[in-house]
C-alpha cells in the first residue's frame, strides 16, 4: 500500500504540463505508483491497466488530461514522436514509465521517482523524488506539502 499512497500523495501536487518519470526495475512498483496516482485524480474504482502493450493509456482527471505511458518495448527513441508526448506535454499530466528509452525526448523540468527494491528484503521500496538542477527549487517546493506520514510500509 505504501507505493499506492505515494502516488496518491503526489497527484494532488500536479497539473497539466508536469512530467514525471517512473525509474525502477521491472517488478519495483512503478504501475502500483501510477495506479494509486491514476486514481487519486478520477476515482477510486478507475481500471488503471498497464500501458506495457498498448503504449499508452489516456485519463480524464480532476487535474486535466493525464497519460501514463510505458516505454519499455520502444525499439527506437523516436516512436516517441508517434504517441503524441510531445503534444501532451502542453496541456497534460505525462506519466513515463521507462522515460530512458526516450531520454533525449525528456523535458529539463521532469520530476524523476526512482523506485528501488531493498536487496535485503524484496517487498521494501526505497522512494527517491528528484528534479534536474536548475527546477528542483521549483519541485522541492511543491513536494514539501506532501503528507509522508501516508507512505508507510512496504509494497
Amino acid at each position: 500500500m505504501a507505493m499506492t499512497s505515494l502516488g496518491a500523495s503526489l497527484a494532488s501536487l500536479l497539473s497539466s504540463g508536469d512530467v514525471v518519470r517512473l525509474e525502477g526495475p521491472l517488478g519495483a512498483g512503478k504501475t502500483v505508483f501510477a495506479r494509486g496516482l491514476i486514481r487519486a485524480l478520477t476515482s477510486e474504482g478507475e481500471e488503471v491497466p498497464s500501458p506495457t502493450f498498448a503504449l499508452v493509456q489516456v485519463y480524464d482527471t480532476k487535474a486535466g488530461p493525464l497519460w501514463h505511458m510505458d516505454l519499455y518495448r520502444l525499439e527506437d527513441e523516436d516512436e516517441i514522436v508517434d504517441l503524441g508526448f510531445e503534444e501532451a506535454q502542453d496541456d497534460a499530466i505525462c506519466l513515463i514509465e521507462w522515460p530512458s528509452r526516450a531520454e533525449s525526448y525528456m523535458p529539463d523540468n521532469a520530476l524523476t521517482v526512482k523506485i528501488a527494491v531493498d536487496a535485503s528484503d524484496a517487498s521494501r521500496r526505497q522512494v527517491t523524488l528528484t528534479a534536474i538542477a536548475g527546477h528542483e527549487a521549483a519541485w522541492r517546493e511543491r513536494l514539501a506539502t506532501m503528507d509522508a506520514g501516508q507512505v508507510k510500509g512496504s509494497e
